[in-house]
């Protein structure tokens, strides 16, 4: 009879052991049990990029940027900022830049701004940083 109950606390065992690991497995991890979502921050140079000339004044190149982003996305923060590179020939030129908060968004509608901006401002590129952050429209209690 001790032989059996032996047997059977061993079964059990394993089946406890197999269950914890399944579930182990199969739990989201904390940081996917929270609601989090991707901020992307876009950095745009706005001095043409063959011509190295401004685009236009800041207050013309948010008017157009803000145009351009009110087709893609339904929400933004645009900051204002300079930047600088060093260019194939080794100068520095430095341009106003424009940086681009977006949120709850998708990262196809990004590319899509992007794609709308670097061709209005005539851009090799715009640089795109993606952050993990956890977003919340808060209105009061």
């Amino acid at each position: 009879m001790s032989k059996k109950l032996g047997i059977i606390a061993i079964i059990i065992s394993i089946i406890a052991l197999g269950f914890s690991i399944f579930v182990f497995i199969t739990l989201p991890k904390q940081e996917e049990k929270e609601d989090f979502d991707i901020q992307y921050v876009l950095f745009l140079g706005t001095n043409d990029k063959d011509t190295y000339t401004p685009y236009g004044t800041p207050d013309e190149v948010k008017a157009k940027v803000d145009e351009v982003l009110t087709k893609h996305v339904e929400g933004f923060t645009i900051q204002e900022a300079n930047g600088g590179w060093t260019n194939d020939n080794g100068t520095v030129d430095h341009e106003y830049t424009v940086v681009i908060l977006l949120s709850d968004t998708t990262e196809d509608k990004v590319h899509a701004v992007c794609d709308d901006l670097i061709k209005t401002f005539n851009q090799s590129s715009v640089l795109i940083q993606s952050n993990r952050t956890k977003t919340e429209f808060y209105s009061g209690k």
